[in-house]
Order: C-alpha cells, then sequence, then structure tokens
C-alpha cells in the first residue's frame, strides 16, 4: 500500500489527508480502516483456507471409500425405485390372478355342479350305458385338467418387467335372442322406461320417466307396485322426468334421479314416508353406489361425475370436470354408469360415442368401448346407455341409436353385438331407442326398450 491525498473509501473523511491505495481491490483507505480492511482480508484468507482443507478431506474420504460418489447414490437411488415399482406391480399382478383364478373357479365349479345333476339324475334313472360313462368320464377329465393347468391365464415376463395375460372371451356368456316382455306400457302403464335395478328378491324398480313415478316389479310373483308417486295435495313435491334408480340397503331405501327437478332424492318406500331431497341443484342422470356406501351421480350438463358419502353437501368429482370435449380428461353428456368393486367408474360418455373408464383416484380415463365417432361398425358406438361389467371384465353398453346391446372387453378394438343384430324395431328379438339395463342373480338380462314402452329380459343359456 502507498499513501496519497485521496478521500478514504470507508469514512469518506475529507479531513484525513494521508490514504492508502490497495492495489487488490482498488480503493482507498485512512489509516485507521486501513487496519480493518488489513482484518477483513486475514478473515476471508482463514476462510479460505478452511475451504481448501475441507476439499482436501473430501479428496482423501474419496479414496478411502468410493462407494460414496453423488453417481453411485443416483445409482441406489435409480435401485431403491426399481425395486419399489417391481415390488409394486408384483403385488398388482398377485391381485389379478387370484382375482381371475377366483373367476375360472367359480365357472369351472358350475359346470361341475351341471355334472353332479346329470350324474344324479342317471343313477336315479338307473338307466345308462358305456357312451354315458365315458362322456361323463370325458367331462371330468377335461375339467380336472382345465382346473390342474388354466390355461386362460399366463404370465408373460422379461428382463424389465412382468405382466398377467388372460384370455377370458372363451368364458363369453349367451343370451337368447329373443326376448320376454317382463312390463308391457299398454297393461301396466309404462312409458318411457329409463334406468331401473333389480334386487336380491329379484323386484325390479323401474323409473316410469314420462308418468313420473317407480314402478316396482315382482318377478317371481308377476305383482306390481306403484311407488313415490305423490297425492294429488302434494304435487309441488312430485317426481318430474326420473331418470335411474338404486337401493340403498344399508338405509332401506330408494334413491331416485328426479332429472326434471334437478335434484337426487331419498325414498323409504316401505315406510311410505316422505320423500326427502339429499342433493339438490344438480343436473343428475344416472346413479350408481360402491360397495363400501359411496354414492356417485353423473352431471350431464356439468359433464362430470361426483362422489358422495352420506351426509356429504357437495361430493367431489372423481370424473371429468373440465370442460365439454372428447380428450381423455373430459366428457361430453354422461348419461348411466356403473362402478366395480374396484371403485373404477364406467361412464356411457354419450355425445362422444364412447365408454369411458376412470380408475380410482385417477386425473383422465381410459376409452373401453367406441371413441370412434358415431355409426354402426362393430368399433363404434352411437349415444350409449346403460352399462355395466361382469365378474370377467365384460363391458356390456347398451347402443342407443343403432337399437343393440354390445359387448366389448377392455383393450379390444370391436365389441360383439349380443342382442339386436336385425336392427331396431317392436319384434322380441329387436330394440327401439334401449336406454337401462339390468342384470339378475342367475345372468338374465334386462333392457329399458323406451321407443316400445316395454322391459325385455333375453335369458341366459350358458
Amino acid at each position: 500500500m502507498t499513501h496519497s491525498k485521496s478521500v478514504c473509501f470507508i469514512c469518506n473523511d475529507e479531513t484525513k489527508k494521508i490514504t492508502y491505495l490497495c492495489k487488490g481491490c482498488s480503493s482507498e483507505y485512512c489509516y485507521e480502516h486501513l487496519g480493518e480492511h488489513r482484518h477483513e482480508l486475514n478473515q476471508d484468507f482463514e476462510i479460505l483456507t478452511n475451504n481448501y482443507n475441507q476439499f482436501q478431506q473430501r479428496i482423501n474420504e474419496q479414496k478411502q471409500n468410493p462407494q460414496n460418489s453423488s453417481l453411485i447414490e443416483k445409482i441406489n437411488q435409480w435401485e431403491n425405485e426399481s425395486i419399489e415399482k417391481i415390488q409394486q406391480i408384483a403385488k398388482e399382478c398377485r391381485k389379478m390372478v387370484i382375482k381371475y383364478t377366483k373367476i375360472l373357479t367359480n365357472d369351472i365349479g358350475k359346470k361341475f355342479l351341471e355334472l353332479i345333476q346329470q350324474l344324479k339324475q342317471i343313477r336315479k334313472e338307473n338307466q345308462y350305458n358305456e357312451i354315458d360313462l365315458n362322456h361323463l368320464k370325458s367331462k371330468l377329465t377335461q375339467m380336472t385338467e382345465e382346473f390342474i393347468d388354466p390355461s386362460k391365464i399366463s404370465i408373460q415376463e422379461d428382463s424389465q418387467k412382468i405382466s398377467i395375460t388372460k384370455s377370458m372371451k372363451s368364458i363369453y356368456q349367451k343370451w337368447k335372442q329373443y326376448g320376454i316382455t317382463i312390463v308391457d306400457g299398454e297393461l301396466h302403464e309404462l312409458s318411457c322406461p329409463q334406468g331401473f335395478f333389480i334386487d336380491e328378491k329379484n323386484s325390479l324398480f323401474i323409473t316410469n320417466y314420462d308418468r313420473d313415478y317407480i314402478l316396482e316389479w315382482k318377478l317371481n310373483e308377476k305383482i306390481e307396485n306403484i311407488i313415490a308417486r305423490d297425492r294429488a295435495e302434494n304435487i309441488k313435491d312430485a317426481l318430474c322426468y326420473p331418470t335411474d334408480v338404486i337401493l340403498d340397503k344399508q338405509n332401506c331405501s330408494l334413491i331416485i334421479a328426479d332429472y326434471g327437478n334437478r335434484r337426487v332424492i331419498r325414498y323409504f318406500y316401505k315406510e311410505q314416508l316422505d320423500k326427502q331431497t339429499i342433493i339438490d341443484d344438480i343436473d343428475c342422470y344416472g346413479l350408481a353406489m360402491d360397495k363400501y356406501g359411496f354414492l356417485y351421480i353423473s352431471d350431464w350438463k356439468k359433464n362430470e361425475v361426483r362422489r358422495w358419502r352420506q351426509g356429504e353437501q357437495n361430493g367431489i368429482v372423481v370424473a371429468g370436470g373440465n370442460g365439454k370435449d372428447d380428450r381423455l380428461n373430459q366428457l361430453n353428456r354422461p348419461t348411466f354408469i356403473f362402478v366395480d368393486d374396484e371403485q373404477s367408474i364406467y361412464i356411457s360418455d354419450s355425445d362422444n360415442h364412447r365408454v369411458m373408464k376412470w380408475k380410482k383416484d385417477a386425473k383422465e380415463g381410459v376409452i373401453v368401448a367406441g371413441g370412434n365417432g358415431s355409426g354402426d361398425g362393430l368399433h363404434q358406438l352411437s349415444s350409449p346407455q346403460g352399462v355395466a361389467v361382469d365378474s370377467c371384465g365384460h363391458i356390456y353398453v347398451v347402443d342407443y341409436d343403432n337399437n343393440r346391446l354390445m359387448q366389448w372387453y377392455e383393450g379390444d378394438n370391436e365389441g360383439t353385438i349380443i342382442i339386436g343384430e336385425d336392427g331396431g324395431g317392436n319384434e322380441s328379438h329387436q330394440l327401439d331407442e334401449p336406454r337401462g339395463l339390468a342384470f339378475d342373480l342367475d345372468g338374465n338380462i334386462y333392457i329399458g326398450d323406451t321407443g316400445n314402452d316395454r322391459i325385455q329380459k333375453f335369458e341366459r343359456i350358458c
């Protein structure tokens, strides 16, 4: 440092005649502050020396333990994450194997019971020969081989992943093509039936859309009962164009989508109590309830499906809710819905001419039927309505504009026509603007044939 007559950089005192230039920072300092500046330089030097020593220590540590590098840490992190992913995939695969094994076991069990009945009948009649015995032996051998080695489920694996392949198409059921009219519009004042529900006692609850009430039809007794129909003095609280109905077993009540009044109501039909509005100000259409008692409602105007817990006011959006369009996170006039045991929601996305599946907590859905524009091809739907899914994962869709019922399997490019191959009409093998869909415990199909004002039953044959 050299002295000069410049002003001190720190105190800026012009009375101090002598200053000293720091060649490092090119600033002038008086004698008093020169010491402070020097002290700061010493502190910085000590810090730098300490940093050097720390870095030297890191080098020595790395030499002694090369496993501690950041790259090794990234590899370890990748390994742990990969193990977690593999474990999760393996867990899902185990669940799938258990699920499909149960399905196949139940299928074989049903066939075995039928075989036992044949055996008992033959023994009862005491008339059989070698042909009968050989037939029974062949059937038992076939079922035994299928039970020991279920070829319908296979495991595919490579160095990166493992997956479960299932071939459930061979378990496709079949139904009679000519239906039975269970409820006739002329005989039972049924007009434009929409959604309906079948309980375990084979009681059919039908929304009588144009007559604003719910019709209960006891299938075994062929007895009808009009419920949720208001007395004359209570017209202000009457139903208006109900579209769907489900049974809430926990509360022994019916839940009804009162479309025209923009509300969802609860009706204790056995006690004949007044209806209770449980959700108001909603453009409701389809209803579903999962095994945990959560209620699902499709809102055709907001293009969303909400899930409601008992007593909740607003519910939460579980599908759609992102405007009206055809992207995978959107819906366009959703109608009927179905919820499976895993809380996946199947939605008839009518104006997008497709059925969407939204898994629990998913941000978007996947197309499981249709999605190729409106049309009558096997790869198309036109304004789908009622939807249901069986234990094998087959998806059944009421194809409204094409007057048919179709069966799809997730991942298939085309569906299969189950009922209505001959087009629309009023014959027993035809449908006209069908909407509602339900199955009974025996696997028989029921369709709300709105254009013909009837409920058609198609019996399962295998």
